[in-house]
C-alpha cells in the first residue's frame, strides 16, 4: 500500500471514528529513509486530530481511542505514528499549541 492510500486510509478511519473538527496527517516518511522500520515498507506519519470525542478524556485515554481505531494499519503500513490529539473544547479555548 502507498503513501497516499495509507494516508486516504487514516483520514477515512479516523473521520468515521471522531467526526474530527479538524485533522491533519503529515507523511514524514522521507525524513526515515534508511531506517530499518522504513526499509519494510512502513510509513511515518504525525496526525493532529481534534475531536469532541476527546473531551473529558485523559491524553493516554485519547491516543489509546485513535490506536484502537488504527490497529489494523500498525504495524503493517504504518511503522510510525505521532499524534497530537485535542479535545475540541481545548481546541475552541485556543489550545491548538502544541
Amino acid at each position: 500500500m502507498g503513501a497516499d492510500t495509507t494516508a486516504r486510509s487514516l483520514e477515512a478511519a479516523l473521520t468515521h471514528a471522531f467526526a474530527p473538527v479538524h485533522l491533519e496527517i503529515e507523511d514524514d516518511s522521507a525524513r526515515h529513509a534508511g531506517h530499518a522500520g522504513a526499509a519494510g515498507g512502513g510509513r511515518h506519519f504525525n496526525i493532529t486530530l481534534v475531536s469532541a470525542a476527546f473531551d473529558g478524556h485523559s491524553l493516554l485515554e485519547q491516543h489509546r481511542m485513535v490506536n484502537a481505531v488504527l490497529k489494523d494499519l500498525l504495524g503493517g503500513e504504518i511503522h510510525a505514528l505521532g499524534l497530537h490529539t485535542v479535545p475540541a473544547t481545548e481546541w475552541e479555548k485556543g489550545g491548538s499549541e502544541e
